[in-house]
C-alpha cells in the first residue's frame, strides 16, 4: 500500500491508495527481487512491510552527510528517491535496490517531500533553476527544503520558481557533522512559513534532534551565516594549544582548562584540533580526512563576508579567518578537515 497526502491539507495528514505492486515499484521494482546476497541488505529494510505505510522521500544531492541522512530514513521505513550528479554516490543505494533517478526535476516526480543538501549556491540554482531543475515537474503541494548553506538572497529567489508550481520551499541549512549525521543529532536552521514548519520537523527529525524555526523564508541562511562568524574559534584553539604545547604544557590538561574556562568552547572539546586528543568523533584519528572540510570551511565564511559586505557590517575577526582559510585552501589543504588549521599554523 502506498499511501499519499491529504490534498486539501498538504503535510499534516495523510492517506491510502495503490496497490502492492505500486509499493514493489517504489522500493525498487524488479530489482528488489535481487537483493542477495544478505551484504546488500547492510543499508537496514529496503522494501519492508513498514515502508508500505511510508511516502517516498526525495534527496537530492549526496556527500558524506547526506549518504547517512539516507540510511535513516531507510531505517526508518522510508522508500527513498534519489539523485546526485555524481552516479558513483548513488551506487550503494542503487545496489540495494533504492529508486535512483537521473536528475532532480524526476526526483520531484515521483516524491512529495524533498531535500537537498548542495555545496553552493551555483549548485543549488542548477537543481532549482536549471532545464531539469526541481519545478519542471514538481506536483502542488510538495514540500521541498534545502539544506544548503547558501545565500539567503538566492534562497530567496528559488522559492519564487517552486512558488509558482504551487509547491512550499523552506530553507534549512545544517549544522554538526557526520558523526552527528550517522547518529541524526544534527541542528537544522529552518526559514519558512509557520503553518508548513511542523512538516518540516516532522521531515527532518529523523535526521536531527534540534529542529529550530528561525523565521520567514531565508532566515535560516542568516542565523547559519551569523553562525559561520564564529568558525574563527577554531584557529583562536589552535593558536592557544600550539602556544602552549610549545611552552612545555600538557595538551589534555589544557584543552580542558580551554573548554571550562573559555564558555565550552566546541574546538577545544568535541572537536579539538590536536591529534590524539579525541579517541573518536573527529577527523583527526583519520589525519584530518572526514571532517568539515576547508573547503566549506573557506566558501560558508565567505558567505559571512559578503553578507557583510552587503550590510555594511565589519567582522575584523571573521573576515581575518576568511583569508586564513582561503591560504590553506591554495596551499593544498582544501580536502582537508577544517581543523588542520593547527597543522597550517
Amino acid at each position: 500500500m502506498v499511501v499519499a497526502r491529504v490534498p486539501t491539507h498538504p503535510h499534516s495528514q495523510w492517506v491510502s491508495r495503490g496497490s502492492k505492486a505500486a509499493t514493489l515499484q517504489l522500493c525498487g521494482g524488479p530489482r528488489a527481487s535481487l537483493l542477495e546476497p544478505l551484504a546488500r541488505a547492510s543499508l537496514a529494510v529496503v522494501c519492508s512491510r513498514s515502508m508500505a505505510s511510508k511516502i517516498p522521500a526525495g534527496f537530492t544531492g549526496l556527500g558524506k552527510w547526506g549518504i547517512q541522512w539516507q540510511k535513516n530514513f531507510m531505517k526508518h521505513g522510508y522508500p527513498l528517491v534519489i539523485y546526485d550528479v555524481f552516479p558513483d554516490a548513488c551506487k550503494e543505494f542503487l545496489d540495494a535496490g533504492i529508486l535512483v533517478v537521473s536528475s532532480p526535476a524526476d526526483v520531484a516526480k515521483k516524491a512529495d517531500g524533498i531535500i537537498s543538501m548542495l555545496p553552493t549556491s551555483i549548485n543549488a540554482i542548477e537543481a532549482y533553476s536549471g532545464a531539469n531543475g526541481v519545478p519542471k515537474k514538481v506536483k502542488k503541494g510538495s514540500l521541498l527544503i534545502d539544506s544548503s548553506t547558501i545565500d539567503p538572497t538566492v534562497s530567496k529567489e528559488l522559492a519564487k520558481d517552486v512558488e509558482k508550481m504551487g509547491a512550499i520551499f523552506m530553507d534549512a541549512p545544517v549544522s554538526g557533522g557526520v558523526g552527528a549525521a550517522q547518529s541524526a543529532n544534527l541542528m537544522f536552521l529552518v526559514g519558512g512559513v509557520t503553518d508548513e514548519f511542523a512538516a518540516a520537523q516532522e521531515l527532518l527529525g529523523y535526521k536531527g534532534s534540534n529542529v529550530v524555526h528561525c523565521g520567514a523564508l531565508g532566515t535560516g541562511q542568516a542565523v547559519r551565516i551569523g553562525y559561520n562568524t564564529l568558525l574563527y574559534g577554531m584557529i583562536g584553539t589552535a593558536d592557544a594549544m600550539n602556544l602552549g604545547i610549545r611552552l612545555g604544557l600538557d595538551p589534555k590538561p589544557l584543552a580542558k582548562i580551554l573548554y571550562v574556562s573559555l564558555g565550552q568552547l566546541w574546538s577545544s572539546d568535541t572537536y579539538n584540533p590536536i591529534p590524539g586528543m579525541i579517541d573518536d568523533g573527529v577527523p583527526l584519528p583519520n589525519k584530518y580526512q572526514g571532517g568539515f572540510r576547508t573547503t566549506l570551511m573557506t566558501k560558508d565564511l565567505g558567505l559571512a563576508q559578503a553578507s557583510a559586505v552587503s550590510t555594511k557590517s565589519p567582522i575584523l575577526l571573521g573576515s581575518q579567518a576568511h583569508q586564513i582559510y582561503r591560504m590553506m585552501y591554495v596551499k593544498g589543504y582544501s580536502e582537508e578537515a577544517c581543523s588542520s588549521v593547527f597543522q597550517f599554523l
